[in-house]
């Protein structure tokens, strides 16, 4: 089991935000060898990234168990050592528990409403199960269930009054519930990964226009996926998940072509306040995001890089921000908002390690870039461009 606290904290002025992190990671350490390592850097506390994961490696990494001591696929770090026994016995048979603990303490010292300081968290438990080693299912057949519950306050909305690119990523949507689910699906790898099919209840952005390098920023505009997508109905992501199946053909080795199907919420939460509620009213719309990309990697210490374009097109009916039925400010009118069908969302994003510090997944000096639209008027954020560099691993 791992054990992981973030604490960062955020100076604000009138204007900008200038975010100072500090990442504390406090493992006791299995004295097996793994066959490959944990995350290094990422912010999210390394749980929940399966699904960005698997979307971000190459065709030749195995789907299978790759071995005793390494809790698939976060690495062989545990707080309790092997639990007198049990976690060997677990991962003999196929199941591979996570639990973490994520904290990020920001405070306003200047410009906003007013200056203050909060902080806010979660202690999120996953569940990855092996089911061919568990009850003989066919190879690489697997379930994945991540579960979390939230507390604190967020800076940006009791000091900043910022509901966009909220400071504290961690904090919202994820309600007063002793257990909120964020995904449960299962998964099957066919052809020696050139076929990978997810279906259940799935963040949408945990799949598509995703990365585990976002979360090494704390601010909710890129992590846990970029906006705007994340902010209409049919891509709402972390830690809101939506109905539906992902397949992922992979022709090359480096290629992928991804695409999928979401059923679309109404509600202002996707399966309730607690995401239990799958049977929720007015199902009846989709959101069909298609994704291409290419992982190359490059020289002797295989650079990898990451390069992506998709496009998502939801046909569910979503009010404007502004016009009332006929045409006006519904605000001064007092009328309902105007309804629009169908909203597309376009990204291309890219991400390139020029210098390996080690063998893990993100462990260089890598550069990112990239590029979000939503079309409508149902989105306060129409336009997202970013860039950054992150190093890990650093000697």
């Amino acid at each position: 089991m791992k054990y992981a606290i973030d604490t960062r904290m955020t100076r604000t002025f009138p204007r900008f935000f200038i975010p100072l992190s500090l990442l504390l990671l406090a493992f006791f350490t299995q004295g097996e060898t793994a066959s490959a390592q944990a995350i290094p850097g990422e912010g999210q506390g390394v749980i929940g990234s399966q699904p960005s994961l698997n979307v971000n490696s190459r065709r030749n990494v195995p789907v299978n168990d790759p071995g005793s001591f390494f809790s698939a696929p976060y690495g062989n770090q545990h707080f309790f050592g092997d639990w007198a026994g049990l976690q060997p016995f677990l991962l003999k048979h196929g199941v591979h528990i996570e639990a973490d603990v994520h904290e990020e303490l920001a405070g306003n010292f200047r410009g906003g409403a007013k200056q203050g300081v909060t902080d806010a968290g979660q202690v999120g438990v996953e569940i990855d199960i092996d089911w061919h080693k568990l009850a003989g299912a066919p190879k690489n057949f697997w379930t994945h269930t991540m579960i979390v519950n939230g507390h604190g306050r967020n800076d940006s909305t009791d000091y900043i009054h910022d509901s966009l690119a909220g400071v504290q990523q961690i904090y919202g949507a994820r309600g007063n519930v002793v257990a909120h689910l964020v995904y449960m699906y299962a998964e099957q790898s066919l052809f020696h990964n050139r076929l990978d099919i997810s279906a259940g209840w799935i963040p949408v952005g945990s799949f598509f226009a995703a990365s585990p390098l976002f979360c090494d920023f704390m601010n909710v505009s890129i992590c846990g996926n970029p906006a705007p997508g994340k902010y209409v109905p049919g891509g709402r992501d972390w830690p809101s998940g939506n109905l539906g199946v992902v397949a992922r053909v992979m022709p090359t080795v480096d290629t992928y072509i991804m695409a999928s199907m979401f059923a679309v919420s109404p509600h202002s939460y996707n399966g309730g306040i607690s995401g239990w509620s799958w049977a929720q009213s007015g199902l009846g719309k989709f959101s069909t995001p298609v994704e291409f990309g290419w992982l190359p990697e490059f020289g002797p210490h295989h650079l990898a890089g990451h390069y992506k374009a998709g496009y998502g097109y939801d046909n569910s009916q979503q009010s404007d921000l502004y016009q009332d039925i006929n045409g006006n400010s519904a605000v001064l009118t007092g009328q309902p908002f105007r309804k629009q069908s169908g909203v597309s969302t376009a990204w291309f994003q890219a991400d390139q390690m020029f210098m390996r510090n080690g063998a893990g997944p993100t462990n260089g000096l890598i550069a990112l870039a990239g590029f979000m639209y939503t079309s409508g008027k149902v989105s306060a954020m129409k336009y997202h461009a970013w860039a950054g560099i992150v190093e890990t691993g650093a000697r």
